[in-house]
């Protein structure tokens, strides 16, 4: 596994960008628009998403994991791919998880099982959410500190701007064709990402060198590399017929044999699914003499535990109605697991001799920086949940009609984003974060006074909500800038993903933690009601959740401010400029 020859880059730090550079910035941007895009689309594609496997409206609690599955891929990896993208070429990185999105859209447009479903959904989680911190790392890379806030400001825009065109994509390709097209569209344009990816990073680029080859640089190890890849691809034609299963082989006499299912109607459990799934296993067993040499430097006994606390953490949260309840069903077995994983992984940390998170990095502008990504989650996470609740209850019952309150807070998260990386070249990051926060913790104050009447106020409504978008976008290059130029590049990929596990996690658990107080506050509200049955004093007390619960937000956006302006303070220069890197 070798790479380009950067030793120029790496003694004398991040050259000037060239074309070269901001193509490939365009490219990845690009890609974690489409995923980011991916994460929201299944909004108004759910209930046909649900019929396509054969499941009514009425088990509607059986479809949660289409939208969990994805959260789970999203966050619970994140931090293995991070540091995988600091052992090997960030282009090559960029270009795996380029593929496993691939697979995960073509497996989701395909499926007509529900655990097919969301496999597929959970591959592109993966994919997409990896596409995060190769392409923040690349940037890092290839944009020396004083000039990387653009770069990382536009990263911050498209991903938001996926949250405003992820659901209108969706609309557009359901009037015209079915769910299973949005996929393979954003299959498609992955696919198309990858080829361009490959060809303008081949022509040099400025990824870190991949880790000392093992056996794959031998003559043997080429020869097992091919043989893999080739009993890969047997795989996958195997299993996508068995996905398809067309009518020509199904119904034929001998053909159709390999497509008969050994119990129920899965499509994989057929001969033919159950050996593409066995020569899978083949592939992988023949390539790990190749790959282990980098996937132990990356800890992957840390990185599983990491994954299954984090992994609990999400199913525990992110399964529950936060208009009833913030625990899910299976959450009070699922926390227990989570804490102990958690407890285990961090004695792996002290322990082990190249833990996944190397000692030194998690602390002071990193540790920093992940909390306020954190705070910023749980107050953008306030706002995206209980605005529309809010419309709802006060202004208008359509589904719809509640949702295009909250695009005007949609719409300026991106440009404060963009404002936010133009900002870092002039001021403090701290200062920059600070003012954006403060002014989305200022709007959220507002908002959590709202109640009967008052999204009438259209003009009013907007520039209150589009304040607070703004200001929560604007922090995010700050944040990013401070926590890339904290460490060298051998971790740059490292603390990308967890600035993103820490946003997740803050909307995750924020929303959560939220939920709980307002909820105790309704309940409460209800309890004191001399009529139970009133039904505009229950609407009231409805409000008194939403309020809480944006009050919440806006008191995790102040207190973010707050770290922000004191803590967050780049170290001059960046460590990787002086040949400083992050080592045990």
């Amino acid at each position: 596994m070798t790479a380009p020859d950067h030793s120029a880059v790496l003694a004398g730090g991040p050259r000037v960008a060239g074309r070269g550079d901001r193509t490939l910035l365009a490219l990845g941007a690009l890609g974690v628009a489409v995923a980011a895009a991916d994460t929201y689309v299944v909004v108004l594609a759910l209930p046909d998403m649900m019929a396509g496997v054969g499941l009514g409206l009425e088990a509607f609690h059986r479809a949660t994991p289409i939208i969990s599955g994805f959260l789970l891929g999203y966050i619970a990896v994140l931090p293995l791919v991070g540091r995988l993208t600091d052992l090997v070429d960030r282009i090559r990185v960029l270009q795996w998880c380029l593929a496993l999105f691939v697979v995960g859209s073509v497996v989701t447009a395909l499926a007509v099982e529900i655990d097919v479903l969301v496999g597929g959904r959970f591959l592109q989680g993966v994919g997409g959410g990896g596409l995060v911190p190769a392409t923040l790392a690349l940037v890092a890379d290839r944009w020396p500190p004083d000039r990387r806030g653009l770069p990382l400001g536009v990263v911050g825009a498209v991903q938001e701007v996926g949250a405003v065109v992820g659901p209108v994509l969706g609309a557009l390709v359901l009037a015209v064709w079915s769910w299973r097209a949005i996929f393979w569209l954003g299959g498609g344009v992955g696919l198309a990402l990858m080829v361009a990816v490959r060809l303008v990073g081949g022509a040099g680029g400025a990824g870190r060198p991949a880790a000392r080859p093992g056996a794959g640089s031998s003559a043997r190890g080429t020869v097992r590399g091919r043989l893999s890849a080739a009993v890969a691809a047997l795989s996958a034609v195997l299993v996508l017929l068995a996905l398809i299963a067309p009518d020509r082989l199904v119904t034929d006499v001998v053909w159709g044999a390999p497509f008969v299912p050994w119990s129920g109607s899965g499509r994989l459990l057929t001969p033919i699914g159950a050996a593409g799934l066995a020569l899978a296993v083949v592939a992988v067993a023949l390539g790990v003499p190749r790959w282990w040499p980098v996937l132990r430097q990356a800890d992957p006994i840390g990185a599983g535990l990491l994954a299954v606390a984090l992994g609990g953490l999400v199913l525990t949260f992110a399964v529950a109605d936060p208009e009833r309840e913030v625990v899910g069903p299976s959450g009070y077995v699922l926390l227990p697991v989570s804490l102990a994983a958690f407890l285990l992984a961090v004695w792996r940390h002290r322990h082990t001799a190249n833990p996944l998170i190397p000692r030194g990095v998690l602390r002071g502008p990193v540790l920093w920086s992940v909390g306020v990504s954190a705070l910023v989650g749980a107050a953008l996470v306030a706002v995206v949940v209980d605005i529309p609740v809010l419309a709802r209850l006060t202004w208008s019952t359509s589904y719809p009609q509640a949702a295009l309150v909250l695009v005007r807070f949609l719409v300026a998260v991106p440009l404060g984003a963009l404002a936010g990386g133009w900002l870092v070249h002039r001021l403090r990051a701290g200062v920059v974060a600070g003012l954006g926060l403060g002014l989305a913790a200022t709007a959220l104050a507002v908002t959590s006074t709202w109640g009967r009447g008052s999204l009438d106020q259209g003009v009013w409504v907007t520039l209150v909500l589009a304040a607070a978008g703004f200001g929560l976008g604007v922090a995010f290059a700050p944040v990013n800038a401070v926590s890339l130029a904290a460490v060298g590049r051998s971790a740059h990929g490292l603390v990308s993903a967890l600035v993103v596990v820490g946003r997740m996690v803050g909307m995750v658990v924020g929303l959560a933690t939220l939920t709980a107080v307002g909820l105790h506050r309704y309940y409460d509200t209800v309890r004191a009601l001399p009529d139970q049955s009133d039904v505009t004093a229950l609407v009231d007390a409805g409000l008194v959740q939403v309020q809480t619960v944006l009050a919440g937000g806006a008191l995790a956006a102040a207190v973010a401010s707050v770290v922000s302006v004191v803590a967050l303070r780049m170290r001059h220069g960046d460590p990787a400029s002086s040949g400083l890197s992050i080592h045990n």
